[in-house]
């Protein structure tokens, strides 16, 4: 596993872990990664510093930074306004809309094209499809965040 510190092009900083460096420039070229503020697509690796240790110790005995004195964020317990906004408008897109999963491409053209009564969807398409789709002129919107992993 490797972490990376990514940065949107907005400037919003994150960080994430991969499999392998591999694993994320296939994710990257792929179009599946997200900013995890905004949403953009537009993800790249951002400055880090490496943590190395030294070959004298192993690394059970290398000390272990102390747990900073404010508790980590709870994201079920949205802390900021931007947080909420994004809570509400996920509950709303949850209750609203049919989630179609990995079928959202299909499902959005056979709407526009009048093979299937048209309802509101959310899904999940790669940037390629999603570019596509909007050139043919189905209608659709990014959404801020990722759809949870539903059974069907």
């Amino acid at each position: 596993m490797i972490r990376y510190a990514l940065k949107c092009e907005a400037g919003h900083g994150f960080d994430s872990w991969f499999q392998s460096a591999a694993a994320f420039d296939s994710l990257a070229r792929g179009g599946h990664l997200s900013c995890a503020v905004c949403g953009s697509a537009e993800v790249r690796k951002s400055l880090m510093a490496p943590r190395v240790t030294s070959g004298e110790c192993a690394p059970e005995a290398v000390e272990k930074p102390q747990p900073a004195e404010k508790p980590a964020p709870v994201l079920s317990n949205p802390a900021s306004d931007v947080e909420k906004a994004l809570t509400a408008l996920r509950n709303k897109v949850e209750a609203t809309s049919d989630y179609v999963g990995k079928n959202f491409v299909r499902e959005a053209r056979d709407m526009h094209a009048g093979r299937t009564p048209e309802r509101a969807i959310y899904g999940e398409a790669r940037l390629d499809q999603a570019r596509a789709l909007i050139e043919e002129g189905v209608p659709l919107m990014p959404l801020p965040f990722k759809p949870k992993r539903q059974l069907s």
